[in-house]
């Protein structure tokens, strides 16, 4: 995307902004605004897709903002963003946002950089909205999938297939939402299908001996896919010595729109293959070719089965993302990461390693019963691409930014 034509304060505007001050908010703008706009994408009742979606568009509004004002005018900027493109994403929550603005605007002293920073915020959050307004006739186009049908007159559930535009939608920083679709999933003949269905049928199974406790508890807190549970992890390098507002509205934005690519491009594979999910596999492992495969007749994940197809997986690739972007922010040295999740209330989960967090979540998806070994290998490296690329965008359009000469 286009970065924002520059904002230049007046001079007596740059005089106030060197001595304002405002009151402390509990990390800082950015963060309490992610915390913030997680709480009301979850009350609005969205599901993952489109809130990754909200978020990616709150946080590169915020990016947007700070980039363009001092440092005294940043929380107001920060505020204004979040509160527009809020109020125009959610409208079902419009009052609780409204709060929230007015609540921050308390604690900003009444001066020349908040009302800068103000309206900074409410043109990044037009400009990024007016250039996702595009997508408005995807999601208001009625569902045209065709349910597959055996045999005429025969039942098939009814349930609606999930996120059947996503393949359809603009990407952020991916050329197409095709740019890292995988390889097809390994024959049915093959090894690694008779192994990996094998590992998911003993471990991911509501009745299994063989998964542990951790491993169930794994699988259960893994379960929530909601934007909170990956930018808690986010948050654990954000509230990191040394850091403040602009690094942290760069490190959002970068992970945001890494996650929301990392949807898109999940689901036109995921509709491109039509793979089928553990629990068909293993139910008609008798008609699968393979001798090494066995029919299970009575078997049933431990995890609900969302209605989409099984390959790749949307939680690998959004943790491969993830990953990827915190690895560029903190290098692999060790580092203290922890996130909640309200599937497994009471429960913090914590790693000093990224790539720990990465396969936890690859592997919550075997013990779940929902996705193969394989699939979470391949959605890994699709995340990793997409934020790979989504960090060396951001690292492009920083130098861009600082090449043009001062003042403009």
């Amino acid at each position: 995307m286009k970065s924002l034509k520059p904002f230049v304060l007046t001079a007596t505007a740059l005089a106030a902004a060197a001595i304002a001050v405002a009151t402390p908010a509990r990390a800082d703008a950015v963060t309490d605004w992610n915390i913030l706009a997680g709480e009301f994408v979850g009350e609005a009742k969205l599901g993952t897709p489109p809130a990754m979606r909200v978020m990616a568009i709150v946080h590169t509004a915020m990016h947007g903002a700070v980039s363009q004002v001092p440092a005294a005018a940043q929380e107001a900027a920060v505020a204004a963003a979040s509160r527009s493109t809020l109020m125009a994403l959610l409208p079902t929550q419009q009052a609780a946002i409204e709060a929230a603005y007015k609540a921050a605007l308390a604690r900003m002293a009444d001066t020349p950089a908040r009302s800068a920073g103000l309206g900074a915020g409410e043109r990044a959050a037009a400009q990024v909205l007016a250039a996702r307004a595009k997508e408005g006739p995807v999601f208001a186009a009625p569902d045209t999938t065709r349910p597959h049908v055996g045999t005429p007159g025969a039942y098939v559930p009814t349930a609606p297939l999930a996120a059947t535009a996503w393949p359809t939608r603009t990407p952020w920083v991916m050329t197409s939402p095709s740019q890292f679709r995988p390889a097809a999933p390994p024959a049915l003949t093959s090894d690694t299908w008779a192994r990996d269905l094998e590992e998911i049928r003993a471990f991911g199974g509501r009745a299994s001996a063989r998964r542990s406790a951790e491993q169930t508890e794994i699988a259960r807190f893994w379960d929530y896919s909601m934007p909170p549970v990956y930018h808690g992890v986010v948050r654990s390098v954000a509230s990191m010595p040394g850091r403040d507002i602009a690094a942290n509205a760069r490190l959002f934005a970068t992970v945001a729109q890494a996650m929301d690519d990392a949807l898109i491009a999940v689901f036109d594979a995921k509709y491109h293959y039509s793979f089928w999910r553990p629990v068909t596999a293993i139910r008609n492992a008798d008609i699968d070719g393979n001798d090494a495969t066995n029919r299970d007749t009575t078997w049933l994940p431990l995890i609900d089965v969302p209605m989409h197809p099984e390959y790749p997986s949307g939680h690998s690739i959004l943790a491969g993302a993830v990953g990827a972007v915190l690895k560029a922010e903190v290098g692999a040295a060790p580092v203290k990461l922890s996130t909640t999740s309200p599937t497994a209330k009471g429960v913090t989960r914590q790693w000093t390693n990224i790539d720990d967090f990465v396969q936890e979540v690859a592997m919550a998806r075997v013990y779940g019963g929902l996705h193969y070994r394989f699939t979470n290998e391949v959605s890994i490296g699709m995340g990793r691409a997409i934020g790979e690329l989504a960090t060396k965008r951001q690292q492009a359009a920083a130098l861009l930014d600082h090449s043009a000469p001062a003042g403009e």
